[in-house]
């Protein structure tokens, strides 16, 4: 005995199939009826099983070994076999020794056949199943080997068990389908081999959770797209807590995102809990990818949540200075395409469209000017003046005006409503210094325009800079 693992050295010779030494110790008469406290009860019977050789097991069997020991999972040597696919083992347990009673379920309620199944072992589930040992009983939690082998994405043992199967849709305990498992696994061969069975895409499970809700929640982007292409219900009876793509933003699956858009699923359905469009989810987790996609999907901006809040509010509430800056954007621009009477497909800046923050090279020299105007020229409440004159709403401005970090909080409140405002100007392919010349003037503040004027274009000369100091 090896007392710190309490392993004998029967134990380590026939797990590791050391044939002369097991014959030697056998021959020293080493007992074969210790169980092994390490691994939950394992016998030298097991292990012989396990590790398939058959030459042990007969020494093992010459030599007096409890041919029906279980361990304390209440596993016999037929489960082990059944599990390492050791085919000649099996059929040693059951043709010669005539020993068909180890077929007994385990402490999980699994009889061997199960474990074959969710191990994907074809061979040995083809034995069992030529040995009258298959069974389409339950475990304690409901599942078949159709389940199992569909949990692992075992296609080929799935294909076998499909000949010996009646109800493919048959549910576990947590009301799952063999096809349900599968998804959630994200095995995407697997779920055609089920589908092209026969199996339904669309039962849920206990929870009302279905596989298109599963493969999203899981990020399964080849899943998803698998799962439109084969015409899953977008729409179900009982309308789930979170809709697919609510998981798809809060999970960040921006891929999964755009292929739910394009099956038309709505872009602005609502959440159970707190009545939130996926936008509003996306504006809570400052997520601007996510927004972005969201945004230039043309998602439905006044759409307010359980608390009466849009989701412009709501990140405003969460502090997310770059996502209210989006959502403002996005409001202003698509205010002025209904004024034009544009849709989506008209507009010839939807190929350019973008609501983050502009880094572009062209754009530099008057982002620069901006800069100068809100930090070294506007006083405070003055940057409130030029916004209204340019049709912000008062939402929008308290919107930017609660993200405060000081007293010098209105310097920055006033460049990002100057940046908000010139990303307007180029969406409309205006000229953004004569429009800031011109509006200067109309709001009060000649000086400034004057000095503007002086800027001739942001496209002139790399060397200009702006002469607002």
């Amino acid at each position: 005995m090896f007392p710190q693992m309490n392993r004998t050295a029967l134990h380590f010779a026939v797990g590791r199939n050391h044939l002369s030494a097991v014959d030697f110790l056998l021959n020293h008469k080493a007992r074969v009826d210790v169980a092994d406290k390490v691994k939950h009860g394992l016998m030298v019977i097991h292990l012989a099983a396990w590790s398939g050789s058959l030459e042990i097991m007969l020494m093992l069997v010459k030599a007096g070994v409890d041919q029906r020991a279980k361990n304390q999972d209440g596993m016999n040597a037929l489960h082990f076999a059944a599990q390492s696919n050791s085919v000649r083992i099996a059929e040693y347990l059951i043709q010669d020794l005539h020993l068909k009673d180890l077929n007994q379920p385990d402490e999980k309620g699994r009889k061997p056949f199960l474990l074959a199944a969710e191990k994907g072992h074809v061979e040995m589930i083809e034995t069992l199943i030529s040995l009258n040992l298959h069974t389409s009983e339950k475990d304690k939690e409901g599942n078949t080997a159709l389940h199992l082998a569909a949990k692992h994405g075992h296609s080929p043992a799935v294909q076998v068990l499909l000949t010996q199967w009646q109800e493919i849709n048959e549910t576990n305990e947590n009301g799952e389908t063999p096809f349900l498992l599968t998804v959630e696994g994200g095995h995407e061969e697997c779920s055609k081999v089920l589908l092209a069975a026969g199996s339904d895409i669309n039962i849920p499970d206990k929870l009302n959770v279905n596989a298109l809700q599963i493969a999203t929640r899981n990020g399964h982007g080849s899943l998803v797209s698998f799962l439109l292409r084969e015409n899953v219900h977008l729409h179900q009876k009982v309308e789930p807590k979170e809709s697919p793509l609510h998981l798809a933003v809060i999970n960040n699956q921006i891929t999964v995102v755009n292929s739910l858009l394009s099956a038309q699923l709505d872009i602005d359905i609502l959440n159970q809990q707190r009545q939130q469009t996926p936008l509003h989810v996306a504006a809570e987790l400052g997520n601007v990818e996510m927004v972005e996609t969201l945004l230039k999907a043309g998602c439905d901006l006044k759409i307010i949540d359980k608390q009466g809040k849009t989701a412009l509010a709501v990140a405003s509430r969460s502090n997310h200075s770059l996502v209210v800056d989006m959502i403002i954007k996005a409001e202003r621009y698509y205010t002025w395409r209904e004024d034009h009477h544009e849709t989506i497909e008209d507009s010839s800046t939807s190929s350019t469209l973008s609501f983050k923050q502009d880094h572009n090279l062209e754009t530099r020299h008057i982002r620069t000017c901006l800069w100068n105007l809100a930090y070294r020229q506007l006083k405070a409440n003055e940057w409130q003046r030029l916004a209204r004159l340019w049709n912000f709403t008062d939402d929008q401005i308290r919107a930017i005006e609660e993200q405060w970090s000081g007293n010098e909080s209105f310097r920055e409140h006033g460049h990002r409503a100057l940046l908000i405002w010139l990303h307007g100007i180029l969406m409309m392919q205006g000229n953004p210094v004569k429009h800031l010349y011109e509006e200067l003037g109309r709001a009060g503040f000649p000086e400034l325009a004057e000095k503007i004027r002086q800027f001739k274009s942001e496209t002139d000369s790399s060397s200009k800079k702006c002469t607002v100091s």
